[in-house]
């Protein structure tokens, strides 16, 4: 039998299929930006042709079928996504666009108001309140939600977002406010901050809970006709959706959750790395994963992947547990620019899968940092995609030519200045999630992966001082492959706020309790049968910081009559 990883890039498809015998067969095929599901059939019927049979064969030996898509990512990032409604406490409409009072440049007073995902006029307010202990000041009125409800229904929204305050401690009138909209407007994405993100911090919450709505719908027109399309080409088994946090879902969770796949395609790299790093015997490595529109690049230290709660992806706060990632616009595909200054620049802008690099012979003509990597014979133009493509050397060298004589260069030396451009971005990448954060780079291996990683690491490392430079078999195809090697994952949270001195040592094991039991019904609902891990933390910090640390809580003996004590101490360890 086998299992089969994909994952969609900016530029290409790729298809990873692993035996039983630990055998790897690997494809790739142009992305397909209108429809992403079309690349990812082309993709499967190249693997089933490596694998001498056709799709249904394939199908039929195929136990399941694990996936990484960009469908919300790129919602979000080309702000191409629904038309969505908000339900919030009247009152508290704004907290969206004040977005507590920050910019991203907050010293920049010129720099304008971020738009937010939703406009004004459709964020809406209700009459209703809870306190923050979760005792009812003002009760659901009926009459001012139905009367909400009708001018989301006269817009036209695709999507509504349930946020009220304080609603993670009962969630009472957003479950009955997302009955009522389901029963006004059937048929649309209906969501609500309990599900999403049950947690203290308002603008994280109702933050978050916005781009489920905005990026839901699109992810759930993708996967259901990817899952048409699988079924229509005989596939009966699962298909899991790799999450941000690095593990896998079903379809319908991940729809229910769709903000979780924000960073989908990248957690799939960082698990092939996380595994590698395991194979190698390299516990601390930096995974540096190279496409054809961006790289990202992470931390592996003693093993583990760092999470992060905070992340801003397309200037949006989304707060669910992701790994933490560096995205730069550097990749093959990045477009070689000169300014009014005569600066050289690389990037962020790229010719992405169509038309792709001048090499590729699709009609592009901009030079890229492919066509740099042909012109200085860094890749083969005969042997292109292990001999599946030849690329187009005279195209690069003439897009070369342009740029060269723009910097009144010859075209070798602009491919040169194109390649030490693009590896200094890269490397001041590196620097981001390891010097910036206090850890020594020298200490780590890199591990080069992605369709055009190979061609820059061995230079990156040398700007940075790294001994050592892994560069997998796969490494075209490691975030496919590193998606089998994830495992079902389920978040579940609460907040339960006090100083450690006084709660309740039986409170606190009641929620763990709780917490765990609703994992593993999720667990149940999904069908998984097998070995159970339970990985508990706490958010904690000291009593006039504004920010937490997750202290993980494994091995924690929760009947022990020291209980306090003992998270206390993890907290300070």
């Amino acid at each position: 039998m086998y299992r089969i990883g994909v994952d969609v890039g900016g530029t290409f498809t790729d298809v990873v299929a692993v035996s039983d015998d630990g055998g790897v067969t690997l494809a790739k095929s142009p992305s397909t930006p209108e429809d992403q599901s079309i690349g990812v059939m082309d993709g499967l019927e190249r693997l089933a042709a490596r694998l001498d049979t056709d799709l249904a064969g394939l199908f039929a030996q195929t136990d399941r079928i694990v996936h990484g898509a960009t469908v919300a990512t790129n919602a979000l990032l080309e702000r191409k996504g629904a038309k969505v409604g908000l339900l919030t406490t009247e009152g508290h409409r704004d907290i969206l666009e004040m977005r507590e009072g920050l910019k991203p440049d907050r010293y920049n007073m010129r720099m304008p108001p971020a738009p937010p995902l939703i406009p004004r006029s459709l964020r809406l307010g209700v009459k209703e309140r809870l306190r923050p202990d979760g005792r009812v000041e003002v009760a659901l009125d009926q009459a001012s939600l139905d009367a909400a409800i009708a001018t989301l229904k006269q817009e036209g929204v695709e999507a509504v977002a349930i946020c009220y305050l304080h609603a993670y401690k009962d969630p009472t009138h957003e479950r009955a406010s997302a009955e009522a909209v389901k029963a006004a407007l059937p048929g649309k994405y209906v969501t609500i901050s309990a599900d999403v993100l049950p947690q203290i911090k308002e603008y994280e919450r109702v933050s978050t809970t916005a781009v489920n709505a905005y990026v839901g719908p699109a992810v759930g027109r993708y996967l259901g006709r990817l899952e048409n399309r699988l079924k229509d080409s005989g596939y009966a088994g699962p298909v899991l959706i790799i999450l941000s946090h690095g593990g896998v879902a079903p379809i319908q969770d991940t729809i229910r959750l769709a903000a979780g796949t924000v960073l989908s395609g990248p957690a799939g790299g960082v698990a092939g790395a996380r595994r590698s790093a395991e194979l190698l015997g390299a516990p601390n490595l930096i995974p540096f994963d190279m496409g054809g529109t961006s790289t990202d690049i992470s931390l592996i230290s003693g093993g583990e992947a760092a999470l992060s709660s905070d992340r801003g992806v397309g200037g949006e706060r989304v707060a669910l547990p992701s790994l933490d990632i560096v995205s730069i616009g550097a990749g093959g595909g990045s477009i070689a620019r000169v300014d009014a200054g005569g600066v050289l620049h690389v990037g962020p802008e790229s010719s992405g899968a169509q038309p792709g690099p001048a090499c590729y012979g699709r009609g592009g003509t901009q030079p890229t940092t492919t066509d740099a990597s042909v012109v200085l014979g860094l890749l083969d133009a005969e042997n292109f995609l292990g001999g599946a493509a030849t690329l187009d050397k005279p195209a690069a060298e003439t897009a070369l030519d342009g740029l060269a004589e723009t910097l009144g260069l010859d075209r070798m030396t602009a491919a040169e200045g194109v390649h030490r451009v693009v590896n200094t971005n890269m490397a001041e990448g590196v620097r981001l999630v390891s010097v910036r954060r206090g850890v020594d780079p020298r200490k780590f291996a890199m591990l080069s992966f992605g369709g055009a990683a190979g061609v820059h690491i061995t230079e990156i490392a040398r700007q940075l001082d790294v001994d050592r430079a892994f560069a997998p078999r796969v490494a075209s195809v490691l975030s496919a492959w590193g998606m089998l090697a994830t495992d079902l994952r389920f978040e579940a949270s609460r907040s339960h706020i006090g100083d450690a001195t006084a709660l309740d040592a039986g409170a606190l094991r009641n929620l763990f309790s709780e917490l765990e039991a609703e994992a593993r019904a999720r667990l149940d609902t999904a069908g998984f049968e097998g070995d159970v891990q339970i990985r508990p933390s706490a958010d904690m910090r000291y009593g006039e910081q504004i920010f937490e640390i997750d202290v993980a809580l494994d091995g924690l003996d929760f009947s022990a009559d020291n209980l306090l004590d003992e998270v206390a101490k993890r907290f300070h360890a």
